[in-house]
């Protein structure tokens, strides 16, 4: 056991404060990872004020892992000392049912084990990336290419993969029609994504304040969804809306702006239930469906997607101390687009 410095909710709604944890030792196929950089993630937020469900406390947040290899154990055979990798949203799973083995460890049938506000196999609690060190199962850790800088790419853990996985299953590319709805932390990213697949982007937010921004990183197309015309002038339009909003819709507005066969995909998760009435779906054999994040192997893909296309997420780079203003920020919409915390003021 090593203990490490962190950042930990003390309880739920509570201000974030520096604390201490311990990371267990190194174990024959683990790695040791000291922390450069962890991003920021709304969900973050969600979960240290117990808005999803009933979290474990102390949390320390952060499920979007950038650093270095410091040390490895004596069965690992994917990573060296001094390599630059990553970690996402979970740490381990059960590695036998059909999904883990089909490489959707993110849909384990069992239950995959959280980077943070889990157990893992031991019955011990996880801890995330608000932290200086983190030991992780190899097979859980993914590389960074060298051409991501590494504060760009931490959020790319969450952001790109919870993105990157539904564009490539609902075959986003040339000659299909994108909508991203919502231009946030997560939005900002699937808008590069979409448009590097090929796809003719458009991006529907709340007002047309991020306008230009969104066009810079690849839209062809901007509306306000505040505006009733919008509605009016897209209906019937897009092959895939993908939505990265985490809070209530009139999911029947969007529905029709769906081509027949189109789908409205969710990756933003409200707190709330949503209703939704059916004939919206019916007429025009169309699909209200979510996604989670992606496999191991379709992160590093990503990664490696990102890396090839030259780009990682637009970031505002923090201090530790910061971390509680970022969330009331992250609340009201105030950054561009990601806070990412610098591990050494940690």
């Amino acid at each position: 056991m090593t203990t490490v410095a962190a950042y930990a909710a003390p309880s739920a709604k509570a201000p974030l404060e520096r604390t201490t944890i311990e990371r267990r030792a190194v174990g024959e196929f683990d790695v040791l990872i000291d922390i450069k950089f962890a991003g920021i993630c709304h969900s973050d937020i969600h979960q240290a004020r117990d808005g999803w469900s009933e979290g474990m406390f102390p949390m320390v947040p952060g499920h979007e892992i950038a650093g270095i290899v410091t040390e490895t154990g004596p069965g690992v055979t994917k990573f060296a000392v001094g390599d630059r990798v990553g970690v996402g949203c979970m740490v381990d799973s059960c590695r036998e049912c059909d999904n883990c083995k089909a490489g959707l460890e993110q849909y384990c049938v069992k239950g995959n084990t959280g980077t943070y506000n889990a157990l893992d196999k031991n019955g011990d609690p996880t801890y995330g990336g608000y932290s200086t060190h983190i030991v992780v199962d190899e097979n859980y850790t993914v590389r960074i290419p060298d051409g991501l800088k590494l504060d760009e790419a931490a959020p790319l853990l969450c952001a790109g993969i919870t993105t990157y996985s539904p564009l490539k299953h609902w075959k986003a590319g040339p000659g299909k029609k994108v909508a991203v709805l919502g231009m946030g932390g997560l939005g900002h990213v699937g808008v590069k994504i979409a448009h590097a697949l090929g796809a003719e982007v458009t991006v529907l937010s709340q007002s047309l304040r991020k306008q230009d921004d969104g066009l810079k990183l690849g839209a062809d197309h901007y509306y306000a969804t505040s505006d009733p015309k919008t509605f009016e002038e897209l209906a019937g339009t897009f092959d895939i809306i993908l939505s990265t909003v985490s809070a209530p819709l009139d999911f029947g507005a969007y529905l029709a702006l769906l081509k027949t066969d189109g789908a409205l995909v969710n990756v933003g998760a409200p707190e709330e239930p949503i209703s939704v009435n059916l004939f919206s779906l019916i007429g025009g054999r169309k699909s209200l469906s979510g996604s989670g994040i992606g496999g191991i192997q379709e992160t590093q893909e990503m990664l490696d997607f990102c890396a090839e296309h030259g780009f990682g997420a637009e970031i505002e780079l923090i201090g530790a101390s910061e971390i509680n203003e970022a969330y009331e920020r992250v609340l009201n919409s105030d950054v561009r687009y990601r806070f990412v915390i610098d591990a050494a003021t940690i």
